[in-house]
């Protein structure tokens, strides 16, 4: 695997210009540090495993993401791209971005690693370790990566104002899924055994009745999980067969979905919302999530019966409601206790351990932005 080389754009850069990067110098790469990428923090764009602010950040916090393998976070500032190591909660470096064109001359050990241009603004960016993938509102690019990047695959979209897609780092599964044409499908495209140049139809999964507002691949790319605007369920698909999995319900009341996540081994799925909760579900063995009380009451109509026959999260645990957060699932401490961890725009770190039955306890708390010296940023 590559090391790492994040991209942005920056509030004063033009947005037709998918941004570039000063590096520092060499840092420590953990696995997965290739699908750091940011963009543009213009506008709050939930439903992906990061996201960005339309009002005043808080401290200066403008995006927040994961790598795929979740084992630290990039936080994006005013001044900057912060990124951190999960367990422990430790600054890994610092790096800093190119803002606009005038700041190029100002210091002459910083060095053009890589940069693309569009004549629309980009929306999101993934990596893996052999390939870049760029979103536009209408159309989404593939490129070789990293060395002499080469356009491989181009694809019309339907309206995508968040920028949704995800790519699966796995080395066995180069999956790609973004939203499909059709209101609340998936469109999944193997970028295997597509053609480099040639137009492939990516098949479609009919997930929502809604529009897509949440997309998430597992990590060996055998499972899309999936939330529309509504909020209230997450859906879970099989990438090979196409069938529904299984249903998790959220809640009743409309949400904003943040991100969803799974574990590492796929056992379990974590989703944050508006609603200031974190919902952890049970996937590997379902029986463990929560029935509603009408489930045994019997034969119930049509729409309560779909209502009843949802799966609740076994666990949750809140943080403030007006902190929107992304989460993700932390090392296992022992064979029967889990973690989640919850990262805020307010510059907080929390850490949750959770039981197969569903006890749920916070083990530790952090600022992490006071980690280190503002001076020193």
């Amino acid at each position: 695997m590559v090391g790492p080389i994040p991209l942005s754009d920056a509030k004063s850069l033009s947005p037709t210009r998918l941004g570039s990067l000063r590096q520092p110098g060499p840092r420590t790469a953990s696995p997965g540090d290739a699908a750091m990428a940011h963009v543009a923090p213009k506008a709050w764009e939930p439903g992906k495993q990061s996201w960005t602010m339309t009002q005043q950040p808080l401290r200066g916090v403008t995006s927040l993401r994961f790598n795929q393998d979740q084992s630290c976070f990039c936080c994006a500032m005013e001044t900057g791209v912060r990124i951190y190591n999960v367990e422990p909660l430790m600054e890994k470096g610092h790096l800093v971005l190119i803002w606009d064109d005038a700041r190029e001359g100002k210091d002459s050990k910083d060095k053009l690693v890589l940069e693309f241009t569009f004549t629309k603004p980009v929306l999101a960016v993934r990596m893996r370790h052999d390939k870049i993938v760029i979103v536009l509102r209408n159309r989404i690019y593939v490129y070789s990566f990293p060395d002499n990047p080469r356009k491989l695959f181009e694809f019309d979209t339907r309206d995508n104002p968040k920028g949704l897609c995800d790519l699966c780092p796995s080395l066995e599964k180069q999956l790609l899924v973004f939203p499909g044409h059709k209101c609340g499908s998936l469109q999944l495209v193997d970028l295997a055994s597509t053609k480099p140049g040639t137009s492939s139809a990516p098949f479609t999964i009919n997930a929502h009745q809604s529009d897509i507002a949440c997309v998430s691949l597992n990590q060996p790319g055998t499972v899309v999980a999936s939330a529309s605007q509504k909020g209230t369920l997450i859906r879970l698909f099989d990438t090979q067969s196409k069938e529904k999995l299984v249903e998790l319900r959220r809640g009743t009341d409309p949400a904003t979905l943040y991100c969803i996540n799974f574990s590492h081994d796929s056992s379990f799925l974590c989703a944050s919302s508006d609603k200031g909760t974190v919902h952890i579900f049970a996937l590997k063995d379902t029986r463990l999530n929560r029935r509603s009380a009408l489930a045994r009451v019997g034969k119930v109509g049509p729409m309560i019966g779909q209502y009843v026959d949802s799966q609740w999260s076994l666990a949750s645990f809140t943080v403030p409601a007006e902190s929107a957060c992304i989460c993700a699932f932390g090392r296992n401490t022992s064979k029967n206790v889990n973690s989640v961890i919850a990262i805020c725009v307010d510059g907080t770190f929390h850490k949750y351990v959770f039981t197969p039955d569903g006890n749920c306890n916070r083990e530790a708390f952090d600022v992490y932005l006071d980690i280190c010296d503002d001076d020193d940023f």
